[in-house]
């Protein structure tokens, strides 16, 4: 029987992992799938609706990181996650996604000659100023088998030297993830509560750092969203993040004016499906 450990640390994670794991559960003469959940992402809100909505089972093991600096979190991540592999000995670490806990768990299964599967490898932004492209580079190149959604991954990784026979194009799980619960988002109440029509309405997400920890540039952006609201209702699912920088760089009287503007606290994943599909327009 081959021992699998599966890495969950934040939200685009629990998306990806869930169809994994679903098919791995389905053959249970073949694999033992472990459950980390690295504790990346630890707020309720920002964790636990999600794995209620995708029916993901209580992690295995929760290891109960939080938030920090980058190289806090990801030497946090590092320290917590070895005793586990010494202990579980799994046969493979299947990764996920591009969060400092990707490249962490993978640094950490390389390094004591676990082989380590990247799901979602080979994308590339060209930004190194971004985290996240770190995060991708460093984990493709210390995993083992992979995984591509598409064909311009793999491209990338074949102009980054990496052999043909360790890529393998499986497509964008997070699909699977889609398909499987469209209609069960269907019967969520969101608009209602949003106080929004279906069609009558913009979604905004915003909160990566380069958008929000930058006052001139989050300065721009909310002129972008006050532009719309004057004109369209806005229903706005505000980050811990975003709340903090909105108050940080003083912010918070403009943003309370705007009243087509509409802050809701984070969503859970079928909240969010079914926002996305009535809504006008997306503005992310």
């Amino acid at each position: 029987m081959m021992k699998i450990v599966l890495v969950v640390a934040a939200r685009p994670n629990f998306m990806k992992v869930a169809p994994i794991l679903s098919e791995l559960m389905k053959y249970p003469d073949e694999f033992e799938p472990v459950l980390v959940h690295t504790g990346q992402h630890y707020d309720v809100r920002m964790s636990d609706v999600f794995f209620r909505d995708l029916g993901l089972p209580d992690p295995h093991r929760h290891l109960g990181v939080g938030s920090g600096s980058h190289a806090v979190q990801t030497a946090g991540v590092m320290t917590a996650f070895e005793p586990v592999l010494l202990e579980e000995r799994p046969d493979m670490v299947v990764v996920v996604g591009d969060v400092n806990s990707t490249m962490a768990c993978a640094i950490d299964a390389a390094k004591l000659g676990i082989p380590v599967a990247h799901v979602e490898a080979g994308l590339r932004s060209r930004d190194r100023s971004m985290p996240e492209e770190v995060n991708r580079l460093v984990t493709d190149a210390i995993s083992d088998l992979l995984l591509t959604p598409s064909a311009d991954a793999d491209e990338n990784l074949r102009a980054e030297g990496v052999p043909p026979e360790r890529i393998f194009r499986v497509g964008n799980v997070m699909i699977d993830t889609l398909r499987r619960l469209e209609a069960q988002a269907e019967a969520s109440d969101v608009l209602a509560q949003a106080g929004v029509d279906a069609g009558g309405y913009a979604l905004a997400t915003l909160h990566r750092p380069s958008n929000v920890d930058d006052a001139a540039v989050f300065r721009g952006l909310l002129e972008a969203l006050d532009w719309v609201q004057q004109r369209l209702p806005v229903v706005f699912p505000i980050h811990p993040r975003t709340r903090k920088t909105i108050a940080q760089f003083g912010f918070e009287a403009w943003v309370n004016g705007m009243a087509g503007l509409k802050l809701v606290e984070p969503v859970g994943y079928l909240d969010f499906l079914k926002l996305q599909k009535y809504a006008q327009l997306v503005l992310t």
